[in-house]
């Protein structure tokens, strides 16, 4: 009887590490990061999909992401046990050590960069370093406390998965490339505010100078108001300058007015928590449509 509640206890201790580590990597990241990747990677292959090439590029850029991630949560470990929402993060409370959470990212990190080395190109991979060090170092480890600033370079890093997929596929950085930059990375500035909203008592507390603590709720509407629309802007771009065709450019109207619609309503409502919930959750509703409608109505 005791060898079954040992065993039982064994395999309930190796559950648990094995979700720390999974959620250590933050695999809801990882995944909105893959549908952009995909929609790229569509778009620049205009229906001539390479299946196998796509399956490999995505795991690569997703091991880079992960090891992002993780190193992310080894950099926070601090402010997130003053956060309610990060505070039962695995690292938060000591329950994977910060050595083996280092080895565990270079693993993944190395692993990936090697992937996207041998199957797609250099181009690409060199992309999906950059991302990774704009994330981890300029972001996470210097601006994220100081500056709210910090937005503005992660959304840079949030903006090469798209890029990256487009790039596995054509091999250079052209014009299509760059629109793709602009617009996810404008996409993921009203994104990061409206959660900043949701999480203001979050962000008071653990000192991050993101634009609502810092700037003020006021500046702060304003801004995810430009940014909206300079998001729309760019969107429409795909279409005008002929990588996308009108199907695309009437989806992509629709839900960037919408959008812009509910973030001019932040001025008249008096629940601004909820308000922003309804923009942070729109926003994934947005990148989803736009990366799915890049995907099938290519020119």
């Amino acid at each position: 009887m005791g060898d079954v509640h040992a065993q039982l206890s064994y395999d309930v201790a190796i559950a648990e590490a094995f979700k720390n580590y999974w959620l250590l990597s933050k695999p809801g990241i990882i995944l909105g990061n893959m549908i952009s990747a995909m929609g790229g990677f569509f778009l620049a292959s205009r229906g001539h999909i390479d299946i196998i090439l796509m399956a490999q590029a995505l795991i690569g850029i997703a091991l880079v992401i992960a090891s992002g991630c993780v190193f992310n949560n080894f950099i926070d470990r601090e402010i997130d046990r003053r956060m309610s929402r990060t505070m039962t993060r695995a690292m938060a409370r000591d329950a994977i050590s910060p050595v083996n959470a280092i080895l565990y990212a270079l693993v993944l990190g190395i692993s990936g960069v090697v992937t996207l080395l041998m199957v797609t190109n250099r181009l690409c991979a060199l992309l999906v370093v950059i991302g990774f060090t704009v994330y981890v170092v300029f972001y996470s480890f210097f601006l994220k406390r100081r500056s709210f600033y910090a937005t503005y370079v992660g959304s840079i890093a949030g903006a090469i998965p798209p890029v990256a997929g487009y790039c596995a596929v054509t091999g250079r950085f052209d014009s299509g490339a760059g629109i793709l930059f602009l617009i996810f990375v404008l996409w993921q500035m009203p994104h990061c505010y409206a959660f900043a909203f949701i999480r203001f008592k979050d962000y008071l507390a653990a000192g991050i100078p993101i634009a609502p603590v810092s700037l003020g709720v006021q500046t702060a509407k304003r801004h995810i108001i430009f940014f909206i629309f300079a998001f729309l802007v760019a969107s429409i771009l795909l279409t005008f300058t002929g990588f996308t065709g009108y199907l695309y450019l009437g989806a992509v109207a629709t839900i960037g007015t919408a959008w812009l619609y509910i973030a001019f309503k932040g001025y008249k409502v008096s629940d601004i928590s909820r308000w922003a919930g309804l923009l942070f959750h729109f926003s994934l509703i947005c990148m989803l449509v736009l990366s799915l409608m890049m995907s099938i109505d290519y020119r």
